[in-house]
């Protein structure tokens, strides 16, 4: 597999460097998770994460799969050893704490590389190791709130306050940023025989998904006038159509072939020329009568309807619907185990060496011993560490 060899230290919770990890570990790279034995992985908890398989959350399993677990305290002179003896030996560090506590604890990029110059050190944070709000706690909806996101994020008929999005993209982003960076810095290090040091905010990962977004930002000074804008309900081909039953439809391209062929069906061909103009006022009028429209029959109905044209669009499906589709199980994206348990298969797909998946979950600190038996520790340090345990 693609990463066979690697040997990657996860030091990080929860969502965006575990994530990162995993796909890791999915192509073959060996993953040590690094847990507090007093305070492990918070995913491991059915109070915090009550939807369970197996015995385990789902959210755990599908973030944890593959990885070794060793319980140290790196408060602790034994625990911080051996956090310096693996970091010695290892490629890559992925941290996700609060900036400067990776420095406190004496396991900072700096500290580690001046045993190992070829490791490649990479921060997960919310906004970043400097600037102004580098030590302003938030999680995902906040920096995406931060980020102008949840103001443009609201129902493209009527008024609507901003909408929660769906997935948490600040971690998810961040996650595949932190992983794009370290394979680039691993890359690199094949010509300078040095690693680098990664900076990731997940606040700045949201920023730079935005340049569709930005024309009345940077072009006219201004916030976005949600229902004159082409992504946001000021187009008729990119919006969402309530049906007769309750359900939606969501139209998802303008190209003038998909505007043609949608009119032409509901023999309304006046509204074709409007429609492939700007999006705004132009749009509003073919707006009203697709929402009239969408209303006179079901979801079902208007599904068979689509069948055989070509226009861009999808049903409003839930996510128990998505995730039970023919695509979906075809594409592996949905897998069990031996045992019967759901995994999210892996997106990044290879014809050569595409990913062997293993499912096998750590318990907390369950390989602490064989892989203090690889490390050039001292038995106190051994018996210290194991106590804890």
């Amino acid at each position: 597999m693609k990463l066979d060899g690697l040997t990657v230290l996860d030091l990080s919770l929860f969502l965006p460097g575990p994530a990162a990890t995993q796909l890791m570990a999915d192509h073959g790279a060996r993953v040590i998770k690094v847990e507090n034995p007093r305070a492990p992985e918070p995913t491991r908890s059915a109070d915090a994460f009550p939807w369970q398989q197996g015995g385990e959350t789902v959210m755990f399993r599908n973030t944890q799969r593959g990885k070794e677990s060793i319980a140290l305290d790196l408060k602790t002179d034994a625990g911080k050893r051996a956090l310096l003896a693996l970091a010695k030996q290892a490629d890559v560090v992925i941290e996700a704490f609060r900036p400067g506590v990776a420095e406190r604890l004496g396991i900072d990029y700096e500290t580690l590389t001046a045993e190992n110059p070829g490791l490649v050190y990479c921060s997960i944070s919310a906004f970043g190791q400097t600037g102004p709000w580098r030590d302003k706690p938030a999680h995902d909806t906040a920096t995406v709130a931060a980020a102008g996101i949840l103001d443009v994020s609201r129902s493209p008929e009527g008024e609507s306050g901003p909408a929660i999005i769906g997935v948490p993209i600040a971690d998810m982003l961040s996650s595949y940023l932190a992983l794009s960076g370290v394979l680039m810095a691993l890359h690199r290090r094949h010509t300078t025989r040095r690693g680098d040091y990664v900076d990731i905010s997940m606040f700045e990962s949201v920023l730079a998904a935005s340049p569709n977004i930005l024309g009345p930002v940077f072009g006219g000074g201004q916030a976005p006038d949600r229902l004159k804008e082409r992504t946001h309900g000021g187009n008729a081909m990119l919006n969402v159509y309530e049906t007769a039953d309750g359900q939606y439809i969501a139209l998802g391209g303008g190209e003038q072939k998909f505007v043609e062929a949608l009119f032409a069906g509901l023999d309304r061909p006046e509204f074709v020329a409007p429609v492939t103009g700007p999006a705004g006022a132009g749009h509003w009028p073919a707006i009203a009568f697709l929402r009239e429209t969408f209303r006179t029959r079901t979801r079902a109905q208007w599904e068979a309807w689509f069948e055989g044209r070509d226009i861009c669009w999808s049903s409003v499906v839930s996510l128990h619907e998505a995730w039970r589709s023919e695509h979906v199980l075809e594409r592996g994206m949905r897998f069990s185990d031996a045992e019967g348990n759901d995994h999210i298969g892996s997106a990044i797909k290879f014809s050569a060496e595409p990913a062997r998946i293993n499912t096998k979950l750590p318990a907390i600190g369950e390989q602490t011993a064989q892989i203090l038996d690889e490390l050039d520790l001292t038995e106190a340090d051994h018996k210290a560490i194991l106590g804890r345990v």
